[in-house]
């Protein structure tokens, strides 16, 4: 049996600069594109909004930030209009600023 130790076997033949590439092309491929929203979902997740910031109720957010989908869970304060931003504070008391148009999803949360 052939024991092959893989990248650890030619990384010794290599330049640093070729490793650090290889290592920054591995990291991208981890990079998700972001996902274009139809109307009805706009509208829905319009919907939850609301009901959100009205009842004052926890929602789960997923939002696209730094070429990934985060999750964010907890209370929306306010919309500030001026920015397109939501207020969120999570359990831990966190403040997030979340843009809207990186919203992916918006869904009621029971705690």
């Amino acid at each position: 049996m052939i024991r092959d130790r893989g990248r650890i076997k030619w990384t010794s033949m290599m330049l640093p600069e070729h490793v650090k590439l290889l290592r920054d092309w591995v990291k991208e491929d981890r990079f998700e594109q972001k996902r274009e929203m139809d109307e009805q979902q706009l509208e829905l997740m319009n919907e939850t909004l609301t009901e959100a910031i009205e009842f004052d109720q926890f929602v789960t957010i997923t939002h696209y930030r730094k070429r990934n989908y985060e999750i964010v869970i907890g209370k929306i304060h306010y919309w500030d209009e001026l920015t397109q931003r939501l207020h969120v504070v999570d359990r831990f008391e966190e403040v997030h600023w979340i843009p809207i148009d990186a919203i992916a999803d918006i869904r009621l949360t029971d705690l």
